[in-house]
């Protein structure tokens, strides 16, 4: 199929793919409506309609497809093959889009004077040879050029970039043209290798917010979720939480009943050099979607029947260090309480939670000017700290969840804005039943935490 014909698009064709998944093909000014519900599908079905022409016709055609990712002139012939139409002086995609291979580089000579084949100028002098020396054949050394390295050229190979997954460039990737991914494919896959990165030693995480239903346990949960789903096993979700922690409502229940205080009365064991790394597991409770476990308190019980001293949170950090690699832990609402401030000294990268109501936002950024004054420790968490910003209700105007992001920019290193998300008002949480948008703003919340750690 010749595709180097001119990409103006003479031949009339121009197809549009909508928001939705549905798309026009327009032929000589004469829209055709495509009743689809996918992109994937309107594509396959302009690439069908394009080749039913192209037979008709007993020639190939242009036909210029304009999507939200972007738009693409290609040339489809009668037997549905598609090839992109680089525009007329404008450089052809990289392979397999061109078979020329690329001109050779001119090897440099390395010897001074004038190049082989060439006459010396006139104002160059041979210069006289030198004698050899008698013993000079024997001690000559054959000097090896430098060669790559097998273990460098492989690694090259691994490293090369994915193809294109999503959109256009995907579905065109499926139908045997590689393509590369566009700059938000290439986005989302940065923050999921920085979700991925494993630390030498476990991190903690400490999720804050003075007052109660701020955000704080959705996200616990789903922090934990996305770092276990993208970075592996051990994850901790711990509820720190003297009174009714919810962080056990909102999870699944393991086969078992216990709470941290069961935890805390047999650390003795778990900190021995007796104990096995799935001892664990009667303590804690897995989640078997999302992958990380949690650690509950006992929402049933009065705070007075289940108090925490700041020793306790060091005994139990102290095991949960010992067998996962990075604990979120949730907290109260009394930041004047032992084991609220001994979680904030065990904290590596500290998580404003906060919806967009005012009074939520406004106690979190209380929170953050009492801990820049508690001590040089926890005014860098503070300088450091991540805010997460959830749309809890969905009438709230675009200006109003702009004015608390714009208003957290200045006040943490970074600010995520999570959407409404009907999976996360009540009952369990579980990544996998969010929206896309929802999963991706949680994986950029995850990613900006993962970039406090470095240097950590």
């Amino acid at each position: 199929m010749n595709a180097t014909r001119a990409s103006s698009n003479d031949d009339g064709l121009n197809a549009t793919i909508h928001p939705d998944g549905s798309a026009v093909l327009v032929v000589d000014e004469t829209p055709h409506e495509i009743a689809t519900t996918h992109a994937e599908d309107a594509r396959r079905e302009i690439v069908r309609l394009t080749a039913q022409i192209a037979r008709q016709l007993d020639t190939p055609l242009h036909v210029l497809v304009t999507e939200p990712d972007g738009t693409w002139p290609l040339v489809v012939d009668g037997d549905e093959n598609v090839e992109y139409a680089a525009p007329t002086g404008a450089p052809r995609p990289a392979t397999p889009y061109s078979s020329a291979p690329a001109p050779a580089a001119a090897a440099e000579d390395p010897t001074p004077g004038p190049k082989r084949g060439s006459a010396p100028r006139a104002t160059e002098t041979p210069a006289p040879a030198r004698a050899a020396s008698p013993r000079s054949a024997h001690d000559a050394r054959v000097v090896r050029p430098e060669r790559e390295t097998f273990l460098t050229s492989g690694r090259d190979q691994d490293e090369r970039e994915e193809p294109a997954t999503r959109g256009f460039r995907g579905a065109m990737t499926r139908m045997g043209i590689r393509m590369a991914p566009g700059a938000e494919e290439r986005s989302e896959r940065s923050d999921q290798m920085d979700v991925a990165h494993h630390w030498p030693g476990p991190r903690t995480i400490a999720v804050v917010n003075g007052k109660g239903g701020s955000g704080k346990t959705p996200t616990t949960i789903l922090l934990a979720a996305v770092f276990a789903r993208f970075g592996g096993a051990g994850v901790l979700a711990w509820d720190n939480n003297q009174t009714r922690g919810t962080l056990g409502w909102r999870t699944e229940q393991g086969p078992h009943e216990a709470t941290l205080h069961d935890m805390l009365g047999a650390s003795d064991h778990l900190l021995s050099t007796e104990a096995q790394a799935a001892d664990v597991a009667n303590f804690v409770h897995h989640q078997r979607q999302d992958r990380f476990d949690v650690l509950r308190s006992q929402p049933i019980a009065l705070a007075s029947e289940q108090r925490v001293s700041a020793e306790d949170v060091d005994r139990i950090h102290s095991v949960a260090a010992r067998y996962y690699r990075l604990i979120v832990m949730d907290s109260g609402n009394d930041e004047s309480d032992p084991l609220w401030q001994r979680m904030i000294d065990h904290t590596d990268q500290l998580v404003i939670a906060t919806t967009t109501r005012d009074e939520h936002a406004e106690a979190g950024a209380l929170l953050l000017d009492a801990l820049a004054e508690r001590d040089e420790r926890s005014a860098k968490l503070a300088a450091n700290a991540v805010s997460v910003v959830s749309q809890a209700d969905q009438r709230s105007t675009g200006a109003e969840v702009r004015r608390i992001v714009d208003g957290y920019r200045q006040l943490t290193r970074d600010v995520v804005q999570i959407p409404f998300d009907p999976a996360m008002i009540d009952g369990h949480l579980h990544y996998g039943a969010l929206r896309p948008a929802t999963q991706r703003a949680w994986l950029s919340a995850a990613a900006s935490v993962a970039r406090g750690f470095q240097g950590a």
